[in-house]
């Protein structure tokens, strides 16, 4: 199975949601074939879970990680690993970040995401 990355990125989601709320292994997560994108993705962001919800609340202001939705998390969690490691530009990750985030939360979570992964993508830039 191949998805598109913007498909990869959603299924990823579902993964990590899922990951945070029960715990369990992906294989179990998913009924059906998973795209191996996807997998690759939601693998590294649970390998750098610790990592990147530190990177959530330093750039959160105010808020930690742990008090953000599961939701919001793990999209910020999927988006700030691909800003870290400049595999699409900054303006696609964001953008796809704040699309998932309004698809799947609401208006407010697309804003918050965009903040966040806005001051998260200036920190980058000024470390390059």
């Amino acid at each position: 199975m191949s998805l598109s990355r913007r498909q990869a990125r959603r299924q990823a989601l579902v993964l990590l949601y899922q990951w945070d709320l029960t715990g369990q292994d992906f294989g179990v997560l998913y009924d059906g074939e998973l795209d191996a994108f996807a997998l690759g993705l939601a693998e590294a962001v649970r390998e750098h879970a610790p990592a990147l919800d530190e990177r959530i609340t330093a750039a959160a202001e105010g808020w930690t990680a742990d008090r953000l939705g599961t939701l919001e998390r793990n999209v910020l969690r999927i988006a700030i690993l691909e800003l870290e490691s400049g595999v699409v530009p900054a303006e696609i990750a964001i953008n796809e970040a704040v699309v998932l985030a309004k698809r799947y939360a609401s208006d407010t979570a697309g804003r918050l995401v965009n903040g966040i992964l806005g001051r998260v993508g200036r920190e980058l830039k000024g470390s390059r």
